[in-house]
Formats: C-alpha cells, sequence, structure tokens
C-alpha cells in the first residue's frame, strides 16, 4: 500500500479559530450591551432637564417680580405688562453665573432678550462660543472618530428631533415693530404660552459648533395667572456627552484589555486540545500506513480527562488490534500445520494405493484415506466454527440464561443417552443449592457448547462407573457463580494447565483413537466464557495424602444485574 501523507497542519486550526470566536462573540454582546447606557443616558439627561427646569422657574420668578408692572390708565380691570429694557438688564445678571443660554419672549412671541446678545448705543453684539482647541494627537482623532463611528452603529438608540436655530439678521430684533412673519417660534415657547412648562431633547442639526444633544426648556412667566411672556433656556448636552464618552471609553479600554486575555487564554486553551489531538491523529495515521510496530498512540493518560481518555482509549484499541493481528498469524499459522499433517498423510496413502496390488494392503490404506479425509473434515468444521466465533459473539444480543436449568437438562440428556448406549459409561451428577439464582446474561447457545465440551472432556478421562461432578456456588461479594466440572481421571500434568487451553492442542487418554479431536474445543470454550466477561481455568483434584485423583475445571461468570431475572 503507497503511503499517504496526512494533511498539511493549518495554522490557526478550525478548532482554535471556533474556541476563539465563540470566547470572542460572548465578550463582544456583552461590551455592546454595556455600550449602549441608555439608562446612563437617560438619568443624566433627566437630571439636566430637571436643573434647567429650576432655573427656568427662578429666573421666572425674578423676572415677575422685577420686570412686571401694571398698565397705566386703566384702573377698571389692571393689566400687567413686562418691561422690556428692565427685562434685558436682569437677564443678562441672571445668566452671569450659569452657561445656560436664556431668551425672554413676550406674550406675542417676539423675542425680547437673549443672554447671547447685548444692546448697548451702537447696537447689538452678538456673543459665540469659541471652536474646540484643534491641537489634538493623531491617536485622539483616530479614537474620536472610531467612538462616533461605534455609537452611530449602536441600533436602537433613540432619535431625537433636530434642533435648529433661527436667528435674526438685523439689529433691531427686539423692536415691537417687526413682522409677524419674522417672529422665531420654537414649540417649546408655544406650549409655554399656553401656560404649561415644557421641556424638549433635541440632535444638533449638521454644521452645528456642537454635536450631540441639545436641551431646552420654556416656563411661562407669569403674573397672577396671567402670562405674559416665557423664559426659554437651551443648553448643550455636551456634558452628558463627555459623561458617557468617558464611561464608554474606559468600557472600550477594558474591552481591549479583556479581548487581548481572552485571546491569549483561548489561544492557550485551544493549544492544549488541538496539539495532542493532532498528534493522536499523525499517530494514528502512522500507524495505519506504518508496516511495522514501531509507531506508538503518545501516551497523554497522565492529563487526567477526556483527551486522557481518548489517549488510553486509542492506545487500548491499538494493543487490542495488534493483539487480534498476532492472534489472526497464529492461528492462520496452527491451521497450515494442523491441515498439512492430514494432508500429508492422506497424499503419501494415495500414491502409495496406486502402486499397491495387494487388496489387504489396499484395503488398509482405503481405510487410512477415509480416516484422513473425515479428519480433515472435522478440522476444517472446528476451523470455521473457531473463525465465525468472533463475529457472532459481537453481533448477538445477550439474554437472560438460567444456568441451573441448563446443566440439569444436560445432566437428564445424559443419563438417558447412556441408559440406552452405554449403560457402563460414568454417571453425571449436579450439585447446586436449589435457593441459589443461577441467572447470567449470555448466549445460551454458546454457554450450552462450553459446558457441553467441558462434560465431554471430563467423561472421555472418567473410568468406567465412575462419576462426573458439577457442583455450582456463589462467590461473594463479586456477585458471580461458579460452575465446577470435575472427573475422575489421571488429571492434567502441571505443566500443562494452561497449554491444554491453546488451539489445536491436544492431550487425551492413553488408547484412544488419534484424530478423533482436533484440539479446538477447550480453546473456544476459553473465548465463549471471556466473552461473557468470565473465567475458564483447570486445576487437579488430590485426595488427602495429596495424590492427583482427578482435574477439574472451572467457569467463573457475572450473574445478571438487569432484567426480571436480576438479582436483588
Amino acid at each position: 500500500m503507497p503511503h499517504v501523507r496526512s494533511a498539511p497542519r493549518r495554522r490557526p486550526s478550525p478548532l482554535t479559530r471556533r474556541i476563539l470566536a465563540v470566547n470572542s462573540l460572548a465578550l463582544l454582546f456583552l461590551v455592546g450591551g454595556v455600550l449602549y447606557l441608555g439608562r446612563y443616558q437617560d438619568r443624566l439627561i433627566q437630571t439636566e432637564i430637571d436643573a434647567l427646569r429650576t432655573e427656568a422657574r427662578i429666573f421666572s420668578g425674578a423676572l415677575a417680580e422685577g420686570a412686571v408692572r401694571l398698565k397705566e390708565g386703566d384702573d377698571n380691570e389692571p393689566a400687567w405688562e413686562l418691561r422690556s429694557e428692565l427685562a434685558r438688564r436682569m437677564v443678562r445678571r441672571l445668566v452671569e453665573t450659569t452657561a445656560t443660554r436664556t431668551r425672554l419672549f413676550d406674550r406675542s412671541g417676539r423675542r425680547i432678550a437673549d443672554s447671547r446678545e447685548l444692546i448697548g448705543v451702537g447696537g447689538a453684539i452678538q456673543i459665540e462660543e469659541l471652536l474646540p482647541s484643534a491641537a489634538q494627537s493623531f491617536w485622539s482623532r483616530g479614537s474620536e472618530r472610531l467612538y462616533d463611528w461605534i455609537v452611530d452603529s449602536i441600533p436602537l438608540r433613540p432619535q431625537w428631533p433636530v434642533y435648529q436655530e433661527q436667528p435674526l439678521s438685523d439689529l433691531d430684533r427686539f423692536d415691537d415693530s417687526i413682522p409677524e412673519s419674522k417672529i422665531i417660534s420654537y414649540p417649546d415657547v408655544e406650549r409655554a404660552l399656553a401656560g404649561e412648562n415644557s421641556a424638549t431633547i433635541w440632535e444638533a442639526a449638521e454644521g452645528a459648533l456642537h454635536r450631540g444633544l441639545v436641551l431646552t426648556v420654556a416656563v411661562p412667566l407669569q403674573q397672577y395667572k396671567q402670562v405674559l411672556g416665557v423664559v426659554f433656556l437651551s443648553r448643550s448636552g455636551q456634558d452628558i456627552e463627555s459623561s458617557v464618552r468617558s464611561v464608554r471609553f474606559d468600557i472600550l479600554k477594558m474591552f481591549v484589555l479583556s479581548l487581548a486575555v481572552t485571546a491569549m487564554l483561548s489561544v492557550y486553551l485551544a493549544g492544549t486540545i488541538v496539539r495532542p489531538l493532532r498528534r493522536l491523529a499523525q499517530a494514528a495515521d502512522r500507524v495505519r500506513h506504518g508496516l511495522d510496530r514501531r509507531h506508538d498512540i503518545p501516551d497523554l493518560t497522565g492529563r487526567n480527562d477526556e483527551i486522557g481518555d481518548l489517549s488510553r482509549a486509542l492506545r487500548a484499541m491499538t494493543g487490542a488490534l495488534w493483539a487480534r493481528m498476532d492472534a489472526i498469524e497464529r492461528f492462520a499459522a496452527d491451521v497450515a500445520h494442523e491441515i498439512k499433517n492430514p494432508l500429508t498423510s492422506l497424499r503419501s496413502a494415495v500414491e502409495t494405493a496406486a502402486r499397491v496390488q495387494d487388496d489387504a494392503r489396499r484395503r488398509r490404506l482405503m481405510s487410512i484415506i477415509i480416516d484422513d479425509v473425515r479428519r480433515l473434515d472435522r478440522l476444517i468444521s472446528d476451523i470455521s466454527n473457531a473463525s465465525r466465533l468472533d463475529a457472532e459473539l459481537s453481533r448477538e444480543v445477550l439474554s437472560p440464561v438460567d444456568v441451573g436449568a441448563m446443566l440439569d437438562m444436560l445432566a437428564m440428556l445424559h443419563t438417558e443417552t447412556c441408559a440406552v448406549d452405554a449403560p457402563n459409561a460414568p454417571r453425571l451428577v449436579v450439585e447446586r443449592p436449589p435457593e441459589l439464582d443461577l441467572v447470567i446474561q449470555g448466549l445460551e447457545s454458546r454457554l450450552v457448547q462450553v459446558f457441553q465440551n467441558l462434560i465431554a472432556n471430563a467423561l472421555s478421562f472418567s473410568p468406567p462407573g465412575g462419576v462426573v461432578t458439577i457442583s455450582v456456588r456463589a462467590v461473594f461479594p463479586v456477585d458471580k457463580i461458579e460452575i465446577a466440572v470435575a472427573d475422575q481421571g489421571p488429571g492434567v500434568p502441571e505443566s500443562k494447565l494452561d497449554t491444554i487451553f491453546e488451539r489445536f492442542y491436544t492431550e487425551r487418554p492413553a488408547g484412544e483413537k488419534f484424530g478423533i479431536h482436533s484440539g479446538l474445543g477447550l480453546s473456544i470454550s476459553r473465548q465463549i466464557v471471556e466473552a461473557h466477561d468470565g473465567v475458564l481455568w483447570a486445576e487437579n483434584r488430590r485426595a488427602p495424602d495429596q495424590s492427583v485423583c482427578g482435574a477439574v475445571f472451572r467457569v467463573l461468570l457475572p450473574r445478571a444485574t438487569e432484567g426480571p431475572h436480576a438479582n436483588r
């Protein structure tokens, strides 16, 4: 098989990218939600509106006390009027301690005072705010643009109405002769002229000196419930924007730091996962394409995590595969060796029979040929059954099996058969406690095969008229049952107690015809028992004087833990 190179290593790996994306997205969603700061901004705006409303009420009360007088010449029905010149001077004095722009409108909606306009002998002077200093570093300008882009990208931001100033261009703007078409109109002023307090949040128009919010409050100037004018206050929301911007910048700084830490930890975490997985994959690929066993799976079991479990499982799987391959190789070699013997004998008998003229010798050769053919047939059948055993045991579903009933059935079958065919054959006795639950999870047909092999083996070694005893007992606290098949034969040589379970090994009684047994019975029996998580071994029975008086084959099987027959 040509060697296939594994896929080149990609940097960073897809798993690293996924871990980094998942960790970063969670942080991005969290920071995005915090950057919204809707409630914090609303509280600042509401606090500023309340302050403006209080300031407007103070101004309105002061003007009502100092700049309002009764009209002269109307004694029947007193009427109040707002003294424009005095009101302008009072407004100028009142706003000296505040940065709030204050405008005063009369009852007709004409503006009669503005804190940003000074009226003197030579005319009106317009006061304008200075532009902020442009002396900003490259990083400051870049961060400002990035901040504006992020804030503008935040969804569900409140959409405020656009604030548009409507200044008059002429210098006599406070003259009562101004036509109605030039009277400035603000929604807050109109509502205040109707006698109600009004407050509005605006968005600065494009091209305004300051971007951001504009807060306006209008309070009616009243005297005895009579509306004489409106005090109109407006203030830039720069302080609010600065506070929110400062908090957002702090959050963004923490976000950048947290993102860097998250990225490093994600890369480290991905490395602790990706690198060992890549090593395991490369090792598995080398094992798959290698022709020898020099390549081994890395031992990562010391990690005590899922990757360690994977390493342990891959190492165990690789070991099991090599063991299975070794077993297949040995099995193939043993099969070839065992088949070669009868084939050699058969070929020799056939070649000799072709040259022999004596009928008696020819008949003996034909008998040998028939025996060899039968031996081959028996051997091939046993080999076929042994080769199918693993696949069958892995496919079949285990079910509850009553071992006690099975042994009673085998003993009864042997007794009935021997009563007719071999009256002097050894007897089969089953000894088991009647109250003991002997239900296990297994394949009944295969367990019957195991005990048939053990019983047949014990009967063949027992003398005529002897006894083969099957005893059953419970083993605690491991919750297993032990079945022992004991004969009265010569026993097993101590050096052969484990060898007899090897394939094609035979240790038969003296005088038994050669070739009757293939040597696979005990090997197949142990394989079936181990597939049921059990153990099969052999030992010798000893008399009080320590002499051998028979062999014992013991089977240890776990009791059923599920189903209606499970032990409780």
